[in-house]
């Protein structure tokens, strides 16, 4: 019997749902004014999916997923300021900085559970500090920060932004629909089973951690260029990863539309109303979450629909 050929489901899901969730993102700017604002959903929307990856697909759980976030703004900053480099090639340099500090920390994925949170959480601090060192002021601005001389394109950073949002998308569609994606999978259920049965775990995990922390690096790069002076404090404040992980968990992970659900519903309750009434939006927040984990523990994707879960 002949099998069905995987890249219908990939095809179907890019046409139906990725290019009119882009579609709609570019028309945003046209009908809204607040282009920070609109700039910040594509990030979180880029950071969701881009933890989607590594948790979704291979079970990790990176605490310190916000330094990669940072690799790729001091990349970015680094680039420009001691490189000379345009702003698209200073973009490049900080996905692949954040490339690069996966895999220093690629030993990292020996480890499983908390330890590898807790751990990946402690690589983050230690860079954070590392680029906070007053002794590293000339090349990195240490504690004080940087201050950038690159013009501020707001068009084109959000242009820039949703292009990277595509290409995670592209990721996690394929990852769906693939052999590659159902090894992952395979291999995050039962990595004994797996190994056995041929399938290369390390390798499938070294893969999409480092897919994952380029995407971070690329949109945190993306988020230096319009934020010409940030600190150390600033790009690696682990509220990014804490709302990477919620908006993911929320949603649904290992899904394609669960993370941008969590994203819509959580940041945009916190844009309504957490920051002219934060009391009220950790009361809100605390009861979404709540009802999430009591009725929904599989996320908003576990309820059956077009963005449920596939892993069959």
């Amino acid at each position: 019997m002949r099998e069905r050929p995987i890249h219908r489901g990939f095809v179907r899901e890019v046409g139906l749902a990725i290019v009119p969730l882009l579609a709609l993102l570019a028309a945003l700017p046209l009908a809204y004014d607040n282009q920070l604002l609109l700039l910040n959903v594509v990030v979180f929307l880029v950071l969701a999916q881009g933890l989607n990856l590594t948790y979704g697909f291979s079970g990790y759980l990176p605490f310190g997923y916000v330094g990669f976030f940072g690799a790729g703004a001091y990349g970015f900053a680094l680039a420009t300021m001691h490189a000379a480099a345009a702003p698209l090639v200073a973009v490049l340099a900080g996905g692949l900085a954040a490339g690069l500090a996966g895999l220093l920390l690629a030993p990292l994925l020996r480890l499983q559970g908390a330890y590898f949170g807790l751990a990946s959480l402690a690589a983050a601090e230690a860079l954070r500090h590392t680029i906070a060192n007053p002794d590293l002021e000339a090349l990195t601005g240490g504690p004080y920060g940087v201050r950038l001389e690159v013009p501020y394109a707001p068009r084109l950073t959000y242009g820039l932004a949703l292009a990277i949002l595509a290409i995670t998308l592209g990721v996690v569609a394929f990852l769906r629909h693939s052999r590659f994606g159902l090894r992952l999978r395979a291999a995050r259920d039962n990595p004994v089973s797996a190994a056995t049965a041929g399938i290369d775990v390390v390798r499938g995990r070294l893969t999409v951690w480092l897919v994952s922390a380029a995407a971070a690096g690329l949109i945190g790069a993306v988020y230096a260029w319009s934020a010409p002076t940030f600190f150390p404090d600033a790009v690696f404040d682990i509220s990014f990863s804490i709302f990477a992980i919620v908006f993911t968990l929320f949603g649904g992970a290992g899904t394609l539309f669960g993370p941008v659900i969590g994203v819509a519903v959580l940041y945009g309750t916190y844009t309504a109303i957490g920051v002219s009434s934060p009391q009220y939006f950790q009361l809100i927040y605390g009861i979404l979450i709540m009802a999430l984990v009591m009725f929904f523990p599989d996320g908003l994707a576990g309820i059956r629909g077009p963005w449920r879960r596939r892993d069959d």
